[in-house]
C-alpha cells in the first residue's frame, strides 16, 4: 500500500482512508462486541489506528515534498440553489500535522489500553468508542468545511460522553459523562448560529470560499462570528467559563483520559480558530478577547492544581491551564506557536496521563498521591518517564514546551495586534506567573508521589506495588523521547537553525501575516524573556523541592494550617461547580419539578384529562338514551328520519 501511495499524482486517491481505518475498526467491533475473540479485536483496533498513522505519515512525507496541500473531494454532500458543499477532505501543512498528532500518539494510547484494560468485561465495547473517538478527530481535522469539521466537532463530544461515561453502572461516571455532553451543547450553539451567519453574509462553508470572501464581512458583524465560534472553542477545550466538564472526566479510564487531553477534543478548538485564522484577523477585539481569556484560563486552572490530591485532578486542571496558554497564543496571533504547543503538550501530557494510568495500576487503583510516595523504587520505568515529562511541561530547556511555551510568551510581550502596549505586558506577567505554578504543582505531583517513603495503605503494600506491563511502559518510553525532542523542529530563529514547523504552516497562516505589522520585538529582548520565564519556573520547582521532596517537612502542613481559609477556596476549585448549580442547575431543576407537578399532575392530568373525560362520559350517556333496545322505536325513529330527508330534498328541488 506504501509503495502505491508514494505516488504523488494520486495521493489523493488515498486520503479518505486516513479516517476510514478507524472508522471501519469501530464499526466491525461495535457490530460482533463479545462474539470475537480479544486478541482479534485487539489487532482491529490497534491495528486501524496503526494503518491510520502510516497512511498520514507518507502523506505528509509527500505533502512536505510537492508544498502542495492534498484534496480529495468524495462527492457532493449538500447541493442548493445557494450552497454547495462537497464531503471533502484536505491535508495541508495544518490538518497534516494534526492527523500526525491524533493517530500517533493516539495509537500509543490504544497500545497502552492493551495492558490498561486487560482485566475490564467491557474491552470490545471500549476500543470500539476509542476507535470511533479518533475516527471523529480525524473528520474533524481533516475535513474541508465547516459542516464536516461540524460533523466531527459532534463526533468528539458523543465519544467524550460514552467513555467518560463508559462505568455508566456508578452514577457519579454516568453523571460526569453527561456533564461533559451537557457543557459542550452550550459551545456548540455557538459554533452553529456562526456558520448560519457566515453562510447567510457569504453564502459559502468550505475553508477556500470563506477566506476568498472574509473581507467582506462588516468589522461588527465579523467580531461577533469570531465570538460565537470562539464560544464553541472555550465548550470543546476547556476555558473559562466552561471547563467545568474536563476535570470531572477523570472519572473514564485513564487512557481515556489521555486521549481526550492530548490527542483528541481538547485540542479541537485551537485547532479551528487556527484553521479559520483568516477570518479571525480582521476580528482584533475577538483576539484580544480569545488572548484575555486565554491567560486568566491559564493562571486560574494553575492555582487549582496546587491543592489537589487526586493524581489525574492535577494533570486535568494542567491542560486547562495549557490549553490557555495556546487560546494565548491565538489570541495575540502567534499561530504557529499555538499549534506547535499544542503539538508538544500531546507528547508530554499524554506521557503524564498514562503515567498516571501506570501508578494507578501499580497501586491497585489508589488515586490519592497523599497514600502514595517512595514509588521511583518500585515503578523505575514510569518515575522516570514521568519525570522527564514533568521537567518538559515546566519548560526547561532543551526539553520541548521550552520552546513551543516561550514562543507564546515573546509574542504575548511584543505583538500588539488591535490591543495596546500595557495588555501584552500583563498577558505576559499573567501567563509567565501561570508557568511558575505549573512547575510549582507539576514537581510537587512527581514528589509525592515518588519521592521519599511509601506511604501506601497496608492491603495495597500487601497486594505489593508494581511496575507495569511492557504494553504500558513502552508507550511511555516512546513519549517521553518526543517530550526531549519534540520542540526541536520549531527551534526559534535567534538559534539560527531552520525552524521546520513554522515553515510547514507559513502557507496555511498566510492570512495572519498582517499581525506582524503590530510586532515590536528583537533578539534581545526574547533572549531576555526566555530568561526570565526560565526563571521563574526553576522557581516554581525550587519552592516545589524544599516543600515535598523527602515527604517529611512539615511546611506544607504548617502552611495550609495559616492560609486555612485561601486553601480552602483553591481546594475547592473557587466553588465554582457549587455556583452554576445554583445559578442554572437548581433553579431548572426546580423550575422542572413544578412543571411536572404543577402543570403536568395538575393542569395536564388533574384538569384536561379529567374534563375530557367528563364531556366523554356525559356524551355517552346523553347517547345512551337513545339505546333503548326497542326494535319498533329504532324503526320508528328511522322512518322519521327518512321523511325529513326527503321533505328537506322535496323543498330544495321546489324552490
Amino acid at each position: 500500500m506504501v509503495g502505491i501511495v508514494l505516488d504523488a499524482e494520486h495521493a489523493y486517491k488515498y486520503l479518505f482512508l486516513i479516517p476510514l481505518f478507524p472508522g471501519l475498526g469501530a464499526l466491525v467491533n461495535g457490530l460482533f462486541l463479545n462474539r470475537l475473540p480479544r486478541p482479534l479485536v485487539t489487532f482491529i483496533a490497534v491495528g486501524s489506528i496503526g494503518f491510520s498513522f502510516a497512511v498520514a505519515l507518507v502523506l505528509f512525507g509527500i505533502l512536505k515534498a510537492t508544498h502542495e496541500p492534498i484534496t480529495s473531494v468524495l462527492y457532493n454532500w449538500i447541493a442548493s440553489d445557494t450552497l454547495k458543499v462537497n464531503a471533502a477532505f484536505l491535508m495541508d501543512g495544518l490538518s497534516g500535522v494534526m492527523a500526525l498528532v491524533v493517530t500517533g500518539v493516539g495509537w500509543l494510547i490504544h497500545v497502552y489500553s492493551i495492558g490498561y484494560m486487560g482485566h475490564d468485561k467491557s474491552y470490545p465495547r471500549y476500543f470500539t468508542y476509542l476507535n470511533l473517538f479518533a475516527f471523529a478527530m480525524l473528520l474533524l481535522v481533516l475535513g474541508d468545511s465547516l459542516p464536516l469539521m461540524f460533523v466531527g466537532w459532534e463526533g468528539v463530544g458523543l465519544c467524550s460522553y460514552l467513555l467518560i461515561g463508559f462505568w455508566f453502572t456508578d452514577d457519579a461516571k454516568a453523571s460526569a459523562g453527561k456533564k461533559a455532553f451537557i457543557v459542550n451543547r452550550i459551545g456548540d450553539m455557538g459554533f452553529v448560529i456562526a456558520m448560519l451567519l457566515l453562510f447567510w453574509q457569504l453564502g459559502a462553508l468550505d475553508f477556500a470560499g470563506l477566506a476568498e470572501r472574509a473581507g467582506q464581512l462588516a468589522p461588527p458583524l465579523t467580531t461577533a462570528i469570531c465570538l460565537l465560534l470562539f464560544l464553541g472553542a472555550t465548550g470543546k477545550s476547556a476555558q473559562l467559563p466552561l471547563y467545568v466538564w474536563l476535570p470531572d472526566a477523570m472519572a473514564g479510564p485513564t487512557p481515556v483520559s489521555a486521549l481526550i487531553h492530548a490527542a483528541t477534543m481538547v485540542t479541537a478548538g485551537v485547532y479551528m480558530i487556527a484553521r479559520l485564522n483568516f477570518l479571525f484577523v480582521f476580528a482584533p477585539t475577538a483576539m484580544m478577547v480569545v488572548a484575555i481569556v486565554g491567560a486568566l484560563t491559564a493562571i486560574f486552572a494553575a492555582t487549582i492544581g496546587f491543592f489537589q490530591y487526586d493524581i489525574k485532578k492535577v494533570l486535568a486542571y494542567s491542560t486547562v491551564s495549557q490549553l490557555g496558554f495556546m487560546f494565548l497564543g491565538v489570541g495575540v496571533g502567534a499561530f504557529a506557536a499555538a499549534i506547535f504547543h499544542l503539538m508538544t503538550h500531546a507528547f508530554f501530557k499524554a506521557c503524564l496521563f498514562l503515567g498516571s494510568g501506570s501508578v494507578i495500576h501499580g497501586m491497585h487503583g489508589e488515586q490519592d498521591i497523599r497514600k502514595m510516595g517512595g514509588l521511583a523504587k518500585f515503578m523505575p520505568i514510569t518515575s522516570r518517564t514521568f519525570l522527564v515529562s514533568c521537567i518538559a511541561i515546566a519548560g526547561f530547556p532543551p526539553l520541548a514546551a521550552f520552546f513551543s511555551k516561550d514562543e507564546i510568551l515573546y509574542y504575548a510581550f511584543a505583538q500588539h495586534y488591535g490591543s495596546p502596549a500595557w495588555l501584552g505586558a500583563l498577558l505576559w506577567a499573567t501567563a509567565a506567573l501561570a508557568a511558575g505554578g505549573t512547575a510549582f504543582y507539576m514537581f510537587r505531583l512527581y514528589y509525592m508521589t515518588f519521592s521519599g517513603e511509601c506511604r501506601a495503605p497496608e492491603e495495597i503494600k500487601k497486594k505489593g506495588v508494581h511496575e507495569s506491563p511492557a504494553t504500558m511502559t513502552a508507550p511511555l518510553v516512546v513519549l517521553a523521547v518526543l517530550a526531549i525532542v519534540g520542540g526541536w523542529v520549531g527551534m526559534p530563529h535567534i538559534f539560527h537553525v531552520p525552524n521546520l514547523f513554522h515553515d510547514n504552516l507559513h502557507e496555511v497562516l498566510a492570512s495572519a501575516e498582517v499581525v506582524k505589522e503590530s510586532y515590536h520585538g528583537s533578539a534581545g529582548l526574547e533572549w531576555a524573556l526566555m530568561g526570565v520565564s526560565t526563571a521563574i519556573a526553576l522557581a516554581g520547582w525550587l519552592i516545589a523541592r524544599a516543600l515535598y521532596k523527602d515527604g517529611r517537612s512539615p511546611q506544607p502542613e504548617k502552611l495550609k494550617a495559616r492560609f486555612a481559609g485561601v486553601h480552602n477556596v483553591i481546594h475547592n476549585k473557587y466553588y465554582v461547580d457549587e455556583g452554576y448549580y445554583y445559578a442554572f442547575i437548581r433553579p431548572v431543576v426546580e423550575l422542572g419539578n413544578f412543571l411536572w407537578g404543577f402543570v403536568d399532575t395538575y393542569l395536564v392530568d388533574g384538569v384536561l384529562v379529567r374534563v375530557s373525560a367528563w364531556v366523554v362520559r356525559s356524551s355517552g350517556m346523553g347517547v345512551r338514551l337513545l339505546q333503548t333496545g326497542n326494535v319498533q322505536t329504532y324503526l320508528m325513529v328511522f322512518l322519521a328520519g327518512t321523511a325529513a330527508v326527503l321533505i328537506y330534498l322535496w323543498q330544495g328541488s321546489a324552490m
